[in-house]
Parts: C-alpha cells; sequence; structure tokens
C-alpha cells in the first residue's frame, strides 16, 4: 500500500485478509521514517509502542472482539497527554516531560482500537498559524516545501496530507485545526465547545481550546468524532449533549438546507481565486436543492481583536505555572528565586508565547482589565448573539477558511499582526462557541489546496459532517 488511504479502504483490506495491523502500522512506520526528514511534522515517533498495539489489535481481530477503529492510523498534536511519552507542546520548556496519564480522547481511541503512530509538531503551546513557532523548527507544507502549513496543527494537518497518518487529533483554538487543513487539503473539523472532553489536553486558553480532528475524508472524520466524542466527569466544561450516529447525516442531500454566506467574509483581504471556488462550490450547493443567500455578521470585524485580547489574558495565567519550580526546563546553577523564575521563562519560553504573555498580563492589569478583557468579553457575547440570529432562518453559515493559500515561511513571522490577521475567517466561531468544519475543494493558480468552511448551531457537527461530505462527493478535485 502507498500514498494516502482511508480508513474505509483499509478496513476492506484488513476483512478479506490481505493485510494485517503489524503490516500496516510498519508501513507507516517506514512512510513516516522516510517523509519527516521533509517535512518535520513528527516531534516523537511512537513505532515501539505503536508495534505492540497492532499486535494486540490483530489478536483481537483474530478473537472477534476488535474495536470500531481498528486499522485507523492516528497521530496525535503534541500538545494532549498520553501516558508514558513526551508531551512537549512544541517548547523548550517541556522538552524533555514524560506524560503521567493518558488524554481522555487519547483512551477512547485505544479503547477502539486505534493505533497511535507518534506526537506531531506544532507551535509553541498552540500560539501561532503557521507551525513556525517550534522549538522543534517549523513544519513544511508537503505541497510547496518553501510554504507554511498553517498552524498550530500544523505538524498533525502535514502528517495527514503527506500520507504519514491517516488521521490526526489538533487543537483549535482559533482556528488551529481548521487553518491548516484548508492550507494542505485535508478536512479539518472544530467541534462544539465541550463536545469532547478537554482532560489531558495541556491549556492555552481554557475557554476556547478543543480539541479537533484532521482527517483525509469526511467519512474518516466522523469515525473518530464518534469515538472521542462525549461527557466526561473529569472535565467538568464537557457536555452531556447526547450524541448522535454521525453517520447518519452522510447519507443525506442538501436540499432544503437554508444556507448563509456573510457579506463580511468576502470584502478587501479575500484572496481572488478563493472567491471564485467559494462561488462555485455556492453555486453547486443552489443547484444540489439548497437555498444559499447573503447574511450578516455585524461584528465580525471585531472577532481578531477580541480572540487575542481573551487568549492572551488567559494563556497568561495558564502558562504562570511553567516556572522552573514544578515541572519542565530550569536554568540550571541559579541560587536567588526571581532570577530563577526569569531566567527559566526568559529561556524556556520562545518570542511569540512571551509576547502573548506579555500582552495578556497586561490586559488583566488593575488599570486596564475594564478597558480592554471586559470589554472584550462582552463583545464576545455580541458576536455570540450574531450567530443566534443568523441561525434563527439559517441551518449553515459557509464562507472562506483562510484569506489566501500557504504563504512563504519567514513571510509574516516578523509582523504578527499581519500574521494573525490569517485567523480572520476562523476566530468567530469558537468566539461563539459553534461547530465549524473545513473540506479542500480545489487549488489555486500555483497548485495549492483552497478550504471551504462550514460552520452550525451549536452541536450541529452533524450538519457539519453533512455538507462536507456532500461537497466532497460532488466536486472534481482540480
Amino acid at each position: 500500500m502507498t500514498g494516502k488511504s482511508d480508513f474505509q479502504s483499509v478496513r476492506q483490506l484488513l476483512a478479506a485478509g490481505d493485510i494485517n495491523c503489524q503490516d500496516l502500522t510498519q508501513q507507516y512506520i517506514e512512510k513516516i521514517n522516510e517523509g519527516d526528514k521533509k517535512f518535520n511534522a513528527f516531534i516523537s515517533i511512537l513505532g515501539e509502542m505503536a508495534r505492540e498495539q497492532a499486535v494486540a489489535v490483530d489478536r483481537k481481530m483474530a478473537e472477534g472482539r476488535a474495536g470500531r477503529l481498528t486499522g485507523m492510523i492516528v497521530a496525535v498534536k503534541d500538545i494532549i497527554s498520553m501516558k508514558g511519552t513526551r508531551t512537549t507542546c512544541g517548547s523548550k520548556i517541556l522538552k524533555n516531560y514524560i506524560s503521567p496519564y493518558d488524554a481522555t480522547v487519547i483512551e477512547r481511541l485505544k479503547a477502539e482500537d486505534a493505533i497511535l503512530i507518534g506526537k506531531t509538531n506544532m507551535d509553541e503551546f498552540g500560539m501561532g498559524s503557521s507551525s513556525e513557532n517550534s522549538a522543534f523548527q517549523p513544519v513544511k507544507n508537503p505541497y510547496d516545501l518553501e510554504r507554511i502549513p498553517g498552524g498550530s496543527s500544523g505538524g498533525s494537518a502535514v502528517a495527514v496530507s503527506a500520507g504519514m497518518a491517516m488521521s490526526a487529533l489538533g487543537t483549535d483554538t482559533g482556528g488551529s485545526v481548521r487553518q491548516p487543513a484548508a492550507l494542505t487539503g485535508v478536512v479539518g473539523l472544530r467541534p462544539t465547545y465541550g463536545r469532547i472532553s478537554r482532560y489531558g489536553l495541556i491549556a492555552f486558553a481554557s475557554s476556547l481550546d478543543q480539541i479537533g480532528i484532521l482527517s483525509q475524508t469526511v467519512t474518516d472524520c466522523a469515525e473518530i468524532l464518534q469515538v472521542i466524542a462525549g461527557r466526561d466527569d473529569r472535565d467538568s466544561t464537557s457536555s452531556d449533549q447526547p450524541i448522535p450516529e454521525y453517520n447518519t447525516f452522510l447519507s443525506r442531500d442538501v436540499k432544503g438546507l437554508q444556507i448563509g454566506m456573510p457579506s463580511e467574509f468576502f470584502g478587501e483581504g479575500l484572496d481572488k481565486e478563493i472567491k471564485q471556488e467559494i462561488d462555485k462550490i455556492a453555486d453547486l450547493l443552489q443547484n444540489g436543492g439548497a437555498n444559499v443567500r447573503e447574511v450578516s455578521l455585524p461584528h465580525a470585524d471585531y472577532g481578531i481583536a477580541t480572540y487575542y485580547l481573551i487568549c492572551t489574558a488567559e494563556a497568561s495565567s495558564n502558562l504562570a505555572r511553567y516556572d522552573g519550580v514544578h515541572y519542565g526546563f530550569r536554568k540550571d546553577h541559579l541560587t536567588e528565586l526571581e532570577s530563577m523564575y526569569t531566567i527559566t521563562r526568559s529561556q524556556g519560553f520562545g518570542d511569540e508565547v512571551k509576547r502573548r504573555i506579555m500582552l495578556g498580563t497586561y490586559v488583566l492589569s488593575a488599570g486596564y482589565y475594564e478597558a480592554y478583557y471586559r470589554k472584550a468579553q462582552k463583545v464576545r457575547t455580541i458576536i455570540r448573539q450574531d450567530y443566534e440570529r443568523v441561525f434563527k432562518t439559517c441551518d449553515i453559515i459557509i464562507g472562506p477558511t483562510t484569506p489566501t493559500t500557504a504563504f512563504r515561511l519567514g513571510e509574516k513571522s516578523h509582523d504578527p499582526l499581519r500574521m494573525y490577521l490569517s485567523d480572520i475567517y476562523t476566530v468567530s466561531a469558537p468566539l461563539a462557541g459553534v461547530p465549524s468544519i473545513s473540506v479542500p475543494i480545489g487549488k489555486d493558480s500555483k497548485g495549492l489546496p483552497i478550504g471551504f468552511q462550514i460552520t452550525a448551531k451549536p452541536f450541529g457537527e452533524g450538519q457539519c459532517l453533512r455538507v462536507a461530505h456532500w461537497i466532497e462527493k460532488n466536486i472534481n478535485h482540480q
């Protein structure tokens, strides 16, 4: 087996006895060993652990006890805890940290016999839009090695795009699953906040962080979501909303759906080629029986400012624990407590993390809390109300995932404001607490992938998957 292969195809090969999980796993390990020299998508390759899992899964198959994800090769973003493995968050400060426990999502994947192949590279602590802010060097886009793959889940996206994993877990705080999915030509789902447990996810911005899924097909995405979604008593923010059978949505067409296209997503800054492809899909949906019309999210333009005020404030609090005392990196041969804190954090964190900690500390300070942080929380509520208003008459909202296709490595790394604008279409969904998926719809004139974003009501992941799967079936990729 070579190149990409979706889960359904592999299950057929396993059922026919044409391959077993041990051989399958070995093929993927070899693919990583060969390809990751170019892409730098992995921080840790879990070859021995994956082989042991494969042996156990083959035994369960022989006994007729195999789980729902038998044959699924999954990569995991290195911000999600996995027992006995390094969990670095892409940072020097956690370079040698070994997790003592499994995150809930890892437990659930293992219980259904997914094989976990490696921990993927990322922007440090999830802070970035390009996967250049890693202590382990940047990740590179398989479509052009001189371009970024998006971030912060760039390693997970590239692992799937380059065929080094069938699917991957990422995290999405302001777009960090959907944006790299769009730029590398894969499917990327951010579920509703609370749909998937965050237990074992190392926090960046706790009110926004959500584990998401990157996959080669919408069907594979639905399979993984089915397994990892649901209430977890160890995470008080996880929801007890019933979990539907997501596969049932995939057989539905789009007839009768009311679809909104926010006018604010199609103004200045959107690449013309992306707009042309989005318009083609809108026409395709219209021809498929959906009613596509223009809607307004009038406060969308405030999304970037609101997001970066809230996420930096929460980051400054969450990252205070990395002080050289509790765990992680500590600068040696220091005898004075304050200098140990200062030097450890200065040397342990990268520039982007330090920038966000300082900004977050500033907006939470006594003189500026009311002017910035509290005001941002009020605007967040208004943005959520915009979505609630549109969803009174629309089933889903569609638009671009990113304003441009993948830009060159280093092109925006010295201009944080330009970099932050890469998330302009993805930050609103986390602020509103709604699910959103990016699905590839073609390529631009440079051969770079273009993503299409579908957003639904809270806990409307089924609708996202329904429309994404219908588009996947009805377009011809360039």
